[in-house]
């Protein structure tokens, strides 16, 4: 492979993952009844709408069908894409969902 290639392959890879770590985000949001749009919003109030979180929202399932994403995958997940601002909105979510349920 020459070094273009393997820069190509880098780019590609890393692309793969981070839809990955979203659709985990989106899963999460639906497994817990909030929105990820929503959430995601409030992390980044001046972006306009990411079309790769709408995949990713397309791609989630009920959460009856839906295994279970523990707090800390999601947030291990998002600190590994530095996405910090949506770590802290997913926080947020889990301590205000522990509060009413206590």
């Amino acid at each position: 492979m020459s070094r273009r290639q393997i820069e190509e392959q880098i780019i590609h890879n890393y692309q793969r993952d981070e839809q990955m770590m979203i659709l985990v985000f989106a899963q999460w949001c639906v497994n817990h009844h909030l929105d990820p749009a929503a959430l995601y919003a409030l992390a980044y109030p001046a972006q306009e709408a990411n079309p790769a979180l709408q995949q990713a929202i397309e791609l989630t399932v009920p959460r009856e069908e839906a295994g279970d994403i523990p707090d800390r995958a999601v947030l291990g997940v998002l600190s590994l894409y530095d996405n910090d601002a949506l770590a802290f909105v997913v926080s947020e979510a889990i301590a205000a969902r522990a509060k009413r349920r206590a």
